[in-house]
């Protein structure tokens, strides 16, 4: 299966970021969503469940998404969705996301956009996400 989504969370691990030995970059975390509903008899915000992704991105979007989101980020991310059946000891499925695009979700805060200098083959592809300029703070 394979649809296009837009998914509202955070960021629930630190992202990790390598670099394939083709020289393909790839950022990945794992994303949660909590549905809040306001109980009007008690006058009280309430968590309901929890959805688990987990998000992968590649090439220009993997190297920006390792500079710019850390854990704890409110996020927006559009991408294909995948589901992938496991078995062992326990059956299950797995919700994996392949990011078109990611940002932070502005309801929560303040963002500043910097655009990337150079393209998928500059010196950006393979640097580690701190060496690279225009690091988040």
């Amino acid at each position: 299966m394979s649809d296009t989504v837009a998914v509202r969370g955070f960021v629930a691990t630190e992202p990790r970021h390598l670099v394939t030995e083709a020289g393909l970059p790839i950022t990945s975390f794992r994303l949660v969503t909590t549905r809040r509903r306001y109980n009007r008899q008690a006058s009280t915000w309430e968590d309901g469940g929890h959805n688990w992704y987990t998000v992968s991105a590649f090439r220009k979007l993997a190297l920006g998404a390792a500079r710019s989101i850390a854990k704890g980020d409110p996020v927006l991310v559009a991408g294909r969705i995948h589901l992938r059946e496991w078995t062992g000891d326990k059956q299950g499925v797995t919700v994996e996301i392949e990011a078109d695009s990611i940002g932070h979700d502005l309801a929560w805060g303040r963002s500043r956009f910097t655009k990337s200098v150079g393209g998928p083959a500059g010196d950006e592809a393979t640097a580690p996400p701190d060496a690279l300029s225009g690091a988040a703070p």
